[in-house]
């Protein structure tokens, strides 16, 4: 096929599906590999993203998905009778700031660093498709682990982890204080947004940043 034929099928891919479709699943169905279609993925994508259009496209990690455009998402809403999102809770915010900038995480670790029982919440986020079991640790009772979902990259906005504002070290320090035997602290800080350094404690500017952003990406989400 062309270069315009395999950007078209592509495009014919992501509309058809209407969810997010993976690298692989693409290169199998165009018979190519995976790197050409990321290449052709990625050009559809700005030639989407480069031009005011209802319909935009975004990356996933290693999917990409068609969807639309967050300007006209009052307009969508009263089309389809949607209702206006429930913004989450704090504590919510907070076990998912927690989660998002130190996963694979266990329920013991974020009730450590929150210091109240979290059972609830880690629930009702993974309702939401906002968090996932991720595994299990190799350690007595072997406890399970938990990390963000695709979902939460689309409610945020962003295409991987990479892309999280980045926390001021003295939170990373405090943080990787409370990880007692865990082992499992890992944040993510490569080209990361800047964000500005406030007086408040640690846990409660992680929980802020993410807070803030969650709640927008949840209000304006069509």
């Amino acid at each position: 096929m062309s270069e315009l034929n395999i950007k078209n099928a592509i495009e014919a891919i992501l509309f058809a599906s209407g969810d997010s479709v993976s690298l692989g699943r693409m290169a199998q169905a165009l018979e190519l590999t995976e790197k050409q279609v990321r290449k052709y993925a990625d050009e559809l994508l700005e030639e989407y993203n480069s031009s005011s259009r209802g319909i935009t496209i975004i990356r996933l990690e290693d999917s990409y998905q068609m969807v639309s455009n967050e300007e006209y998402a009052p307009q969508i809403r009263t089309v389809m009778d949607l209702r206006r999102n429930t913004p989450l809770s704090q504590a919510a915010m907070e076990v998912l700031a927690v989660v998002a900038y130190n996963q694979p995480v266990t329920k013991a670790f974020v009730e450590q660093v929150r210091g109240v029982d979290c059972s609830g919440v880690i629930g009702s986020l993974t309702a939401k498709d906002l968090i996932e079991e991720k595994g299990r640790l190799e350690l007595p009772g072997r406890p399970l682990v938990y990390g963000t979902t695709e979902n939460f990259l689309r409610c945020f906005g962003i295409s991987d982890l990479s892309e999280l504002p980045e926390i001021p070290a003295s939170s990373s320090e405090n943080s990787e204080d409370t990880q007692g035997d865990d082992s499992q602290l890992s944040v993510f800080t490569e080209d990361a947004q800047q964000i500005e350094e406030t007086k408040t404690e640690p846990d409660a500017m992680i929980a802020a940043t993410v807070g803030e952003i969650i709640e927008e990406a949840t209000k304006s989400e069509a």
